[in-house]
């Protein structure tokens, strides 16, 4: 459960006389983005972990941003500024309470970018359960094309510019809105401190059950943001859902809709996919503007890019102009992304974990591929992806895969037996639907296993919200060495 309201921000230095900041909890992937863009900005930045490891650490390292291993209040300098906690963090945590003994102001990363980056900025923020990431970086590239010289900030790698963070001199500013919490400090959602001028919600789904324990929760929070978007501005909602156009209707901005449905403001008529993406008819508010391939596959991803669409169009870029601007967008790592092929067998990574991405990137797969044998190796890993709560769900969600392969949950947390997802038991609901399914509990496991059963024209679609131990370079690699091995013979 989260706060009923953002906290007063404590006093802060003045901008110009901040020189160095002390980050706790550096290593996340959102607060490494945080100190590298600080440090583009010219702060002298460090930082702590007690989880310092490849490949943050590494990448960090790479930007001259020193990390100090595990926490110790002698780790914060003495010329040090100003303190970003972590939401990993803890009220005790040793450097946190040594900070606050020494009166220095701790805030959390979504209080830094509003009161540092968002300044100057007009924010375009992107919310909803699914889909964020990939919409915020297909705005990114949308207004990067249309020369709006764009800042962004999104929970992933864009490919196309190699990076989750730009630092534009344009006057808009794009980040991926999370609904998950912000600091023991704090504890509202992340979007909630985000200034919007424009913003799109994707969907409103049951998820972070860690935090909201009910549906009715999740459409509370994001009904509050729905609710702070500028009234001079405009936001845009996925009409097909039937949760997320209830939580738009406290905006005080202009609500408009996008989706698959002809009723929406905005919508597309899939005319087909093929090796080039989707082929789309777009219309808009009841007037056809024509055709446009999005270089992606899957009606999730068709949604996506009307909302791209719809927020880029708030920046200035007319939608006509936008489906024309979508070409070369190259999508984001571990969303659908092509890992590669070997002896044409598709390896492909994505970040699918919650019943309903996994159910939506399986169709896709399917749709993209359908003359393919589809293996959907799987890993109960985040803190949603692990409960109970999802165990029926999941099932119906692999109806798209021909072989299943589960490893076994993730099992370094300290929740109750009872509430975890049984992956024995999903297995044999799997299995009572026809599917080959196999419970192989290791990483290298799974890797010798996909090398012996796979045959050339599979799909193997690696899904996780995680790095997966490595899963889709090892199997790469395997099965690299096995067709080096027959060419040997």
């Amino acid at each position: 459960m989260t706060a009923e309201k953002i906290r007063l921000m404590p006093p802060l230095p003045d901008r110009k006389k901040v020189q160095r900041i002390h980050i706790i909890g550096i290593c996340g992937t959102a607060m490494g983005t945080l100190a590298a863009m600080l440090k583009d900005r010219g702060f002298n930045v460090e930082g702590s972990d007690r989880g310092a490891y490849p490949p943050m650490s590494d990448w960090l390292a790479a930007r001259n941003i020193e990390i100090q291993s595990g926490y110790d209040p002698a780790h914060i300098a003495a010329n040090t500024d100003l303190v970003v906690v972590g939401n990993v963090c803890r009220r005790d945590n040793v450097e946190v309470v040594a900070a606050q003994k020494r009166d220095l102001s701790c805030i959390s990363l979504p209080e830094m970018l509003r009161w540092l980056f968002f300044a100057d900025k007009r924010g375009l923020v992107v919310t909803g359960t699914h889909g964020k990431t990939t919409t915020t970086a297909m705005i990114a590239w949308i207004l990067y094309q249309a020369q709006k010289d764009p800042s962004f900030f999104v929970g992933g790698v864009t490919t196309n510019f190699s990076s989750n963070y730009r630092l534009g001199s344009g006057k808009d500013f794009v980040i991926e809105g999370d609904e998950y919490d912000t600091a023991f400090f704090d504890k509202v959602p992340k979007f909630w401190h985000y200034p919007a001028f424009a913003a799109t919600i994707n969907n409103v789904e049951f998820d972070h059950v860690d935090i909201y324990p009910t549906i009715e929760e999740i459409e509370h929070v994001f009904s509050r943001f729905a609710a702070q978007v500028d009234p001079k501005g405009v936001l845009w909602v996925n009409g097909d859902d039937p949760r997320a156009v209830r939580c738009a209707k406290n905006a005080l901005a202009s609500v408009k809709t996008f989706g698959l449905e002809a009723k929406n403001t905005l919508s597309a008529t899939i005319l087909k996919m093929d090796g080039e993406g989707t082929h789309l008819q777009i219309t808009f508010e009841g007037k056809k503007l024509g055709s446009t391939i999005l270089p992606m596959i899957g009606n999730h991803n068709v949604r996506n890019f009307l909302g791209a669409l719809g927020v880029a169009s708030a920046a200035g870029v007319s939608i006509k102009i936008g489906m024309k601007l979508i070409a070369g967008f190259k999508g984001v790592k571990k969303r659908q992304e092509i890992k590669g092929e070997i002896n044409d067998i598709l390896v492909i990574d994505d970040f699918a974990h919650h019943p309903s991405a996994l159910r939506e990137t399986l169709a896709a797969l399917r749709q993209r591929y359908s003359s393919r044998r589809i293996w959907a190796i799987f890993e109960a890993k985040s803190n949603t992806s692990r409960r109970s709560v999802f165990q029926d769900e999941y099932p119906k969600a692999f109806q798209n895969a021909d072989i299943v392969v589960l490893s076994q949950p993730w099992k370094k947390d300290n929740l109750p037996e009872n509430e975890k997802i049984s992956i024995s038991q999903l297995v044999s609901d799997i299995r009572k639907q026809g599917k080959e399914v196999f419970l192989i509990p290791k990483v290298e496991e799974i890797v010798s296993f996909v090398a012996e059963k796979s045959l050339p024209g599979d799909v193997i679609a690696g899904l996780s919200g995680s790095a997966f131990g490595g899963l889709h370079d090892k199997i790469l690699a395997r099965l690299s060495k096995s067709d080096t091995d027959l060419k040997d013979e």
